[in-house]
């Protein structure tokens, strides 16, 4: 009895200072920004989308987990002035041959493993975008209240081949490349 008593009192122990020492720093989102760059053969477009929330888990000073929620239908192109050309692109971004922001309005990321580096962090973890869920792995720089990355999105795992060189022939300079880029600033 005494030596499950001890085992008993040793698991509590374990599981009060694990939950004590975790700490969930909620990320400001309003403070935050998302900034994508999608690339053609002829140039390339560029925008904004706003994180809806978000939170890293830290062990003390490291990164454990976290989760980011994003806002799609905040989709914004920036580099059009007002008028028809930059609201046919918002439109078709829109629409289902890319995101499909009807039906998806928010995006998602999950953190499920974070290595410390001497930059930052290697961060992996599961990012779900039009309803599909894909590994990612990316670099994530911490500096006091704030995070920074830049990381590259293969949108034809998300289901989004429009235009893609990789699924369609004679495309010539109509080619959309697959990879778009995020530059993601956050504040904690």
């Amino acid at each position: 009895m005494k030596t499950r008593l001890k085992s008993l009192t040793l698991a509590l122990a374990i599981i009060v200072t694990t939950s004590v020492t975790a700490q969930k720093k909620e990320i400001k989102a309003s403070e935050s920004s998302i900034n994508w760059v999608g690339k053609k053969v002829t140039g390339e477009h560029s925008g904004t989308l706003n994180l809806s929330s978000g939170h890293l888990i830290f062990d003390g000073e490291n990164i454990t987990g976290g989760e980011f929620i994003v806002d799609m239908t905040t989709l914004k192109v920036t580099d059009l002035e007002a008028g028809k050309g930059k609201e046919k692109l918002e439109g078709h971004l829109s629409s289902d041959d890319f995101f499909g922001i009807k039906n998806h309005k928010t995006a998602k990321l999950v953190v499920s493993k974070a290595k410390k580096t001497d930059k930052g962090y290697k961060i992996a973890g599961d990012l779900t975008i039009k309803g599909k869920t894909n590994p990612i792995t990316f670099n994530l720089a911490v500096n006091g209240s704030t995070a920074s990355t830049t990381l590259s999105v293969d949108r034809t795992k998300y289901d989004i081949k429009y235009g893609s060189g990789s699924f369609f022939d004679n495309l010539g300079d109509k080619t959309i490349y697959d990879e778009f880029e995020l530059a993601v600033n956050l504040k904690m």
